[in-house]
């Protein structure tokens, strides 16, 4: 019904209402909220003398929503009045500043200076301590006494609007109660039964009286069918019966498609509602509504409420149906469980378990739940090698040494222990050399002597003079000893290796002209043949590792290549180093590579046996909780 606020001035037509008419008629008014709009702006216009009003609200986009006008504006007009895309521009200030402005509004053939004859006033419309929209009216008055005793008007009509929003929450709120108290009174009766089957049939009376319905069925899905297990008024039915068969038909047609179907569907409708439908020509006619139930979110049951064509179930009611659904629900589905034979139970609860692992839903948990169990499974039943693990250094097993073979100053060194390139030497190589500047000139001297002593012998002899002979002859021979001795010495100066290998002592460039003495040694000289290496195995490890085993190692230099090895000797007394205890190991390389060098270190795995995954990957952990919990 159209509640309208009209005036009439005609000759003879009825007198304008009263200012408290008006606000009577605002007061009761139960219409829409766009249909209160325009009468309290008629109304509005009419106190404070306004030609035209129109309330306006910003949006989330940043435009301005006109929610009513009057005069209401034309349907078909390209743009709003000029009054009102005026009071649009203003409308963020008024808004932000939150008190009431007086504005003029200027046309376009207004000349410069002239007094305005037309002004808008423009009202925050306030709620709960923050500005929702703007009100605006246009005047047509050039005295301000008039305007502003219009204005006063205007803002206590205003609040007009905050007693109609009041109004329509009591009313909602009385909706609400009375839909709760329906629901509670249908749960009241529900809870009252200890049995599903009396608990079922109690709710489907309960809703029949209440809701004035011809008939109420409530079925439960059983595996992917719906079955009836009650029907108001109705304590014993067949399920050969064509009615029950109908009313199944139309909730599993609701339970499939999980979602309210109502029979006669609107024309927009885009559910199917064929059995619902056949259920109200062959049992009716009557208007049928079928609720889908959910427990834990899952669709188990379906309330069907059939009742007289003139007389369908509104949305209110509907509502409060689904209100009761859920809470009923719960109560009902626990009774149903609790009511089957242990068999039942435990046949419905592996049903259950199974469903859910084989089904389409929770796919990722399912995987999820899978990959665990396989990983659980394979840590516990797959094995792998157990190894130890230690560092290793490559050292030699044999080592020449090469000593200052005399009292003298060292000359030259031709090797460096840390160049690849010039540690490694022949057999017979040069080293180094010693200064030989002073031998050649005592050799020289030597020389000298033994040919004055031999010239000294040949004289004497020719003079007789045989003792003296002897004498100048023993001289010659210590000369010539010491001629023997000079000229070893000078062979010797150049320092050759005893053996073909890696020189791994002898970095002499900073001491060259320096003096050495006969035995001070020089270099070493590791064979070729002669390497091994050296683990250092943690202690807590060390119990396993048994001579014999057998195990790798790779190196910094080359960590792509593995050199196998066998365990030859554990040394018994633990070393600390870098802050560990650890255990010496030699252990004897299965073959001799090109690029290995005395001092190279690396990692060296030995292998133990075969053990499961979850055992080595947790075994410091359970020695380290065994020790804190010992």
């Amino acid at each position: 019904m159209d509640q309208r606020v009209q005036y009439d001035r005609r000759p003879g037509a009825q007198a304008t209402p009263s200012t408290s008419e008006l606000i009577e008629h605002l007061s009761c008014f139960a219409g829409a909220p766009n249909e209160f709009l325009l009468n309290l702006l008629a109304v509005q216009c009419h106190l404070a003398s306004a030609t035209s009003g129109a309330v306006i609200r910003p949006r989330e986009d940043g435009q301005v929503q006109i929610l009513a006008a009057f005069p209401p504006l034309p349907k078909d007009a390209p743009a709003p009045p000029v009054w009102l895309a005026q009071a649009v521009e203003s409308g963020q200030e008024i808004m932000s500043r939150g008190v009431t402005a007086v504005r003029p509004l200027r046309q376009a053939e207004d000349l410069y200076g002239q007094p305005a004859t037309r002004w808008m006033v423009l009202l925050p419309i306030k709620r709960v301590g923050h500005v929702e929209g703007l009100a605006v009216f246009v005047m047509e008055n050039t005295d301000q006494s008039a305007i502003e005793a219009g204005r006063q008007k205007l803002e206590l009509t205003v609040s007009l609007l905050s007693l109609y929003e009041m109004r329509l929450l009591l009313q909602s709120r009385e909706v609400d109660l009375e839909r709760l108290q329906r629901g509670m009174g249908v749960l009241s009766s529900i809870n009252t039964q200890s049995k599903f089957a009396g608990a079922a049939m109690a709710m489907c009376n309960e809703i029949a009286a209440r809701w004035n319905a011809d008939r109420v069925g409530y079925g439960i899905l059983k595996g992917r069918y719906v079955q009836l297990k009650a029907m108001s008024h109705t304590e014993k039915f067949s399920r050969k019966m064509k009615l029950v068969q109908e009313i199944e038909g139309a909730m599993e047609e609701c339970l499939d498609q999980d979602i309210e179907v109502y029979y006669p569907s609107p024309a927009d409708a885009t559910y199917v509602s064929r059995a619902a439908g056949t259920l109200s020509k062959h049992h009716g006619p009557a208007s049928v509504v079928s609720l889908p139930l959910r427990n834990n979110n899952e669709p188990v049951a379906v309330l069907t409420v059939e009742r007289a064509p003139d007389n369908p179930v509104n949305l209110s009611e509907l509502e409060t149906l689904r209100l009761l659904g859920d809470l009923a629900t719960a109560r009902l589905m626990n009774l149903h469980e609790r009511d089957r034979w242990f068999g039942a139970k435990i046949a419905g609860g592996v049903r259950k378990f199974f469903s859910w692992l084989l089904g389409a839903k929770h796919t990722w948990l399912k995987l999820i739940a899978l990959g665990v169990i396989a990983a659980a499974l394979f840590l516990t039943l797959a094995k792998g090698d157990y190894q130890a693990e230690a560092p290793c250094l490559l050292e030699a097993t044999e080592r020449r040494v090469v000593p200052a073979p005399f009292d003298g100053f060292l000359k030259d060194t031709r090797v460096d222990p840390s160049d690849p390139k010039k540690n490694q030497v022949q057999k017979g190589g040069v080293l180094g050399e010693l200064h030989t500047t002073e031998l050649m000139l005592e050799l020289l001297d030597a020389r000298k002597e033994k040919i004055g002593y031999e010239t000294q012998a040949k004289a004497a002899l020719e003079a007789g003079k045989i003792g003296e002979q002897k004498v100048a002859l023993a001289q010659a021979a210590g000369a010539e000893a010491k001629i023997q001795l000079l000229e070893y010495r000078l062979e010797k100066a150049k320092l050759l290796s005893p053996v073909e290998g890696y020189v791994i002592v002898g970095d002499l460039k900073k001491q060259l002209g320096a003096p050495v003495k006969t035995g001070d040694v020089l270099y070493e000289v590791a064979p070729l043949d002669s390497l091994r290496a050296e683990l250092n195995v943690p202690e807590d490890q060390i119990p396993d590792v048994k001579i014999g085993q057998r195990g790798e190692l790779a190196v910094a230099a080359k960590p792509d290549e593995r050199v196998g090895f066998v365990v030859e000797k554990i040394f018994p007394l633990a070393e600390v180093k870098d802050q560990q205890n650890v255990f010496r190991v030699q252990v004897k390389l299965d073959r001799r590579v090109d690029w290995m060098r005395p001092g190279m270190e690396g990692l060296a795995k030995i292998h133990i046996d075969k053990r499961s995954y979850a055992w080595i990957w947790t075994r410091k952990l359970r020695n380290w909780i065994r020790m804190k919990f010992w």
